[in-house]
């Protein structure tokens, strides 16, 4: 039986060739090669997986990164596993640099918290660890019942700004909620500048009107008890969009961890330019970028949007020249052999506060 000396293979679970792109720069940091596999879709949409090498006892990483059609990515990861740990492969790990599903990790009205059944699902196809980076909220690492390595964006994403950004000295970080403060103070510390927090919204984004919390509760007339009282649920109301914190003359950096729907960092960079802001940049680790955001981009305020590459997106940079990638292959090719080897993970989370 052929084995490598190295022990460990790398493998790519995607079908399109746009999403192996980081998978072969991983390899080549490492300097193996990528493992023999076959990803491919059946003409009735299911998906097929065939490796054509020998796993038997060794240490296996998936490389899956999340296109568009997020179903279908998740569905590849899955059969590849099984695959592999029908194989015998000693341990599966899926490096998976934007955990889909993530902002659905709470329950809302009716719904399910989907990244918990996510998580049931990778264990019960064989993965046995998790390497991913910047979870959307931190707590999702609890919904498994394997180690998770949540690394870190924002080294990479401060070094772009100290190089990239000219007079950077004399901008300040912009939280467009107060949600994102915590991110962007960690930011401002390292960075040593200024924050500032966009507060209040134009209209209510939520639809929770429907779901009955917010509406007075229903006069009955009985006659006989009338059982508990409840005192009267004030409705919610965000206040007019104001700033917290001088941006004028400065330019302005709005850090998050996803950009999607680039209308709220539209709005935001709108109201940063009416406050005196010069130049408006937008750092998130990943830029999932849907439906018309490079139009929107292209044509708001927006000077600069930075996203790491934990998400192909080549089509929209085509679309929007305002879209700039920063290659975080290093620290997942880092991750992959401290693992293999045994080492501490600690390097790599040095200087890393518990808010970014």
């Amino acid at each position: 039986m052929n084995v490598p000396k190295s022990g460990y293979r790398v493998f790519s679970a995607n079908s399109s060739a746009a999403c192996t792109e980081l998978a072969k720069k991983i390899t080549e940091r490492l300097g193996v090669e990528l493992g023999k596999s076959v990803v491919f879709q059946e003409s009735n949409r299911e998906t097929r997986v065939d490796v054509k090498e020998s796993v038997r006892g060794q240490t296996i990483f998936i490389i899956q990164t999340i296109p568009r059609d997020v179903n279908t990515a998740i569905m590849e990861l899955l059969v590849m596993a099984y695959a592999l740990k029908t194989s015998c492969a000693k341990n599966i790990i899926g490096v998976i640099p934007y955990f889909p599903y993530s902002k659905q990790c709470k329950m809302r009205k009716r719904g399910s918290i989907v990244s918990k059944l996510l998580a049931s699902m990778l264990a019960k196809a064989g993965l046995t660890h998790i390497i991913t980076m910047d979870l959307h909220q931190k707590e999702i690492q609890g919904f498994f019942s394997f180690p998770v390595d949540n690394l870190r964006a924002s080294p990479f994403l401060i070094q772009y700004i100290q190089e990239e950004i000219p007079d950077y000295r004399n901008a300040i970080i912009v939280a467009k909620s107060p949600a994102a403060a915590k991110r962007a103070q960690s930011y401002a510390e390292r960075l040593r500048l200024g924050l500032a927090v966009i507060h209040g919204e134009a209209q209510c984004s939520e639809s929770d009107m429907a779901d009955g919390r917010h509406s007075p509760p229903c006069v009955r007339n009985t006659t006989g008890h009338t059982g508990l009282e409840l005192p009267l649920m004030m409705a919610k109301e965000k206040p007019p969009i104001t700033v917290v914190g001088d941006v004028g003359g400065r330019i302005a950096i709005i850090v998050d961890d996803i950009i999607d729907d680039v209308g709220d960092f539209v709005a935001a960079a709108e109201i940063l330019k009416e406050r005196g802001a010069y130049k408006i940049y937008i750092m998130a680790t990943h830029g999932l970028l849907s439906a018309d955001a490079p139009r929107l981009i292209e044509e708001s305020a927006i000077d600069e949007v930075v996203v790491t590459n934990t998400v192909p997106h080549e089509v929209q940079k085509l679309q929007c020249p305002k879209i700039k990638t920063v290659d975080v292959s290093m620290i997942l090719a880092e991750a992959i052999r401290r693992i293999h080897n045994g080492e501490s993970m600690a390097y790599l989370f040095r200087n890393i506060t518990v808010d970014d």
